[in-house]
């Protein structure tokens, strides 16, 4: 297969909380700036948005950047327009789907429940094409990523490593070396060429991405109905996320309920501990006392001698 050649085209969506990075790793991808970034509290990207490159070797790369997705801010009707452009964007499928976190951050439960919600809109198929990027890795200093996950892994992270296949990569974006850039692309591209072997040679898609396909045959009945088509794909998206809220919220509350529990329990241990070593202090200290006044009495009796 030649570099240069269709099947070698590869289409990369990239995921993740604003500030992460997701556009500045999309730039060091395509090999210079197309999608706006810079270091903020705040997201940059505002809609998905797609470019191509053809890089040096011939390949096309066809990298697609989301705006926030997941964040609390971005309303559940917006959400759904913004996953059905992302849908058909990606046209006949995604090669990988790149999870974005920053190793400057903490990983968030909104995260966990972020990816357990791509998860639920995609289906747990989309795992299996799914690299989890750590940007901001000059953070790492003189540490490995291995390293750095041995200390600081939350159990959630964890989770979502194990469901990823441990697939991880750094990235430092901001770096002017050249040859890094070039290195740590190159690392990540080949990675991606790996999810596409391990999932036998095809891109990712759902019957979200058949609906498309199949509203595309007709190119003249589309303009007609091109937006009544897309009006059912995004109604289509923002039920099943509603499903997939409605299972979230009844997950969490569990959790919730189990922790409020949990905590209920440990507040009585504590408190039959606290019982206790006060109990324990009561009794030694009668013992002390006790062990006292033997001793003053001892010493008050005149010494007895034993012919």
């Amino acid at each position: 297969m030649s570099n240069g050649d269709s099947s070698s085209a590869r289409t990369i969506v990239l995921l993740g909380k604003m500030g992460n990075g997701k556009s500045a790793t999309a730039n060091s991808l395509l090999g210079h700036d197309v999608f706006e970034s810079m270091p903020s509290l705040g997201g940059v990207t505002s809609t998905c948005k797609l470019h191509t490159a053809v890089l040096q070797n011939g390949r096309i790369l066809n990298v697609i950047d989301t705006p926030g997705l997941f964040d609390p801010a971005v309303q559940s009707n917006s959400m759904a327009n913004e996953i059905a452009q992302c849908i058909n964007l990606a046209g006949d499928g995604i090669h990988s789907v790149l999870f974005v976190l920053s190793l400057r951050n903490r990983f968030s439960e909104e995260e966990a429940s972020a990816f357990e919600f791509l998860c639920q809109i995609f289906g747990s198929k989309i795992a299996d094409y799914m690299i989890v990027v750590f940007t901001n890795g000059d953070a790492l200093m003189k540490t490995t990523l291995d390293q750095y996950l041995s200390k600081n892994c939350p159990e959630q992270l964890k989770n979502t490593l194990k469901m990823c296949g441990n697939r991880t990569i750094v990235f430092n974006n901001w770096t002017e070396d050249g040859e890094k850039i070039c290195r740590q692309r190159e690392k990540l591209l080949s990675l991606v060429d790996s999810v596409v072997e391990d999932n036998g040679g095809c891109p990712y898609t759902n019957e979200l991405f058949q609906q498309i396909k199949k509203d595309q045959i007709d190119e003249a009945a589309e303009i007609i109905v091109g937006g009544e088509q897309y009006d059912l794909l995004v109604e289509k998206i923002e039920a099943r996320m509603k499903e997939s809220i409605s299972k979230l919220e009844t997950v969490l509350a569990k959790e919730s309920a189990a922790r409020a529990k949990a905590h209920q329990k440990s507040l009585k241990l504590q408190a039959k501990a606290e019982h206790e070593l006060h109990e324990l202090r009561e009794r030694l200290s009668r013992a002390d006392h006790w062990s006292r006044e033997l001793q003053e009495e001892l010493n008050r009796k005149p010494n007895c001698i034993v012919m």
